[in-house]
């Protein structure tokens, strides 16, 4: 959860009442401990976004993949799998359209 305070390179920092919010939302049970170790590690990584923020990246291509290889696109062909006359077919006792168990709950 990336919260600005304005549109520039600036985020804000998490504070105590973050962590508990988001820990509220995530149904996350928190103690201090957890809250102050939450806090190091959200700054970090928004320590992290900030500086990713201040990379030039005007003259970069999009990549959709660092794998320079061609992906193998294979024709889609429709098969029969699974259909209900076969799968009825192993029933041990037939009935039209469900498999007959035995009864369990009297």
């Amino acid at each position: 959860m990336l919260i600005y305070l304005n549109f520039s390179s600036s985020l804000m920092s998490i504070n105590k009442e973050t962590v508990k919010k988001i820990s509220k939302l995530s149904r996350i049970a928190s103690n201090e401990e957890f809250e102050n170790s939450m806090i190091k590690d959200l700054n970090s990584i928004l320590k992290f976004v900030e500086q990713l923020n201040e990379l030039n990246t005007s003259n970069t291509e999009p990549l959709s993949s660092v794998v320079d290889q061609k992906l193998y696109q294979r024709d889609d062909v429709e098969k029969k799998i699974n259909e209900k006359k076969d799968i009825l077919q192993n029933s041990p006792i037939k009935n039209e359209n469900y498999f007959v168990v035995p009864k369990i709950i009297e």
